[in-house]
């Protein structure tokens, strides 16, 4: 009997082993897949941090753009430090002046007074508290303009429930993986707006591409960009050992669109995870043309949450 429970034990021990290496080769694998960094603030909670002291802003003209690109979620330092390049590039040839910061303390009243419209660059994670939440929203709502780009849509669950769910319009459920960048043909299906009228009507284009839980169209919502899920292989694979899942939403699948929110304009693109994509010219444009309407400087207007068409 002793020797039963013996050998018993043994076997017990090396399942255990065995389950133990197989989780501790799952960690490193996912730490080398998005980085210490993002494992850390992702899975552990390190690094997150909230803002209390605002930032002393510069001076700044009455068409000031707002470059925001906290994270206490994921990050890409070279796709954040490219895009917010490319957003004060954007700003300084049409004209507009532009700040750039992570320190979420910038949301209060007196100071997003000074601001058309805020680009939130790639964030993701809880940033905001409370209070700067209500400050932000009632901005918003009052005649704010914002513009979410990317990442800032791209949470695979949210603590602002406003955000996701009236904000954004639409829950990220995953991107492509396995190749994680993939050529695809996009769908310019509206043209009439400051963000997309100089796009051509089919678009080739290669990146990271996202889905969603529903298409925010049934909302109401102005789709502006839909992507051909013919084109490209909607398969998600993280890793070698897992089975791909299935993140196509099928005819209608949204990546552009716009919204009110109140007397605000609200602008979501989910294109432009690699940095080099914010040296595409025609990427360029669309973000340009979307800060020019969201900032209430081009196109159509809002008013209690209804859109506004320019007289013809």
């Amino acid at each position: 009997m002793a020797k039963g429970r013996s050998k018993a034990w043994r076997v017990i021990k090396w399942v255990a082993i065995i389950v133990l290496l197989a989780v501790a080769i799952l960690v490193a694998m996912t730490v080398r897949a998005i980085g210490p960094g993002n494992f850390g603030r992702i899975v552990l909670g390190v690094g997150a941090s909230y803002d209390e002291t605002p930032p002393i802003l510069p001076a700044l003209s009455d068409k000031a753009i707002l470059i925001f690109s906290k994270t206490n979620g994921f990050r890409d330092d070279e796709q954040i430090v490219a895009a917010n390049r490319a957003i004060a590039e954007i700003a300084k040839q049409r004209g507009w002046s532009s700040y750039t910061t992570e320190n979420a303390a910038v949301f209060n009243p007196a100071q997003l007074k000074r601001f058309k419209a805020v680009v939130w660059s790639s964030v993701s994670g809880d940033v905001l508290t409370p209070a700067q939440r209500d400050a932000f929203r009632a901005w918003l709502e009052k005649g704010g303009g914002f513009v979410g780009l990317h990442g800032a849509g791209g949470d695979p669950q949210y603590a602002w429930r406003w955000y996701v769910e009236n904000l954004i319009g639409a829950q990220f459920i995953g991107h492509i993986m396995g190749p994680q960048f993939q050529e695809a043909t996009l769908k310019v299906e509206d043209r009439d707006h400051p963000a997309t009228r100089d796009l051509p009507r089919t678009w080739r284009r290669t990146d990271e591409w996202y889905s969603f839980d529903a298409s925010p169209r049934a909302k109401g919502y102005r789709i502006l960009v839909t992507i051909d899920e013919k084109s490209y292989s909607p398969l998600q694979k993280l890793t070698s050992f897992t089975k791909a899942k299935d993140i196509r939403m099928g005819a209608d699948h949204p990546m552009v669109w716009t919204h009110c929110v109140g007397d605000g304009r609200a602008f979501y693109s989910a294109l432009g995870h690699a940095a080099s994509t914010y040296g595409e010219p025609l990427h360029r444009k669309m973000i340009g043309g979307a800060i020019a309407w969201a900032a209430g400087l081009e196109g159509s207007h809002c008013a209690g949450g209804r859109e506004v068409l320019p007289a013809r």
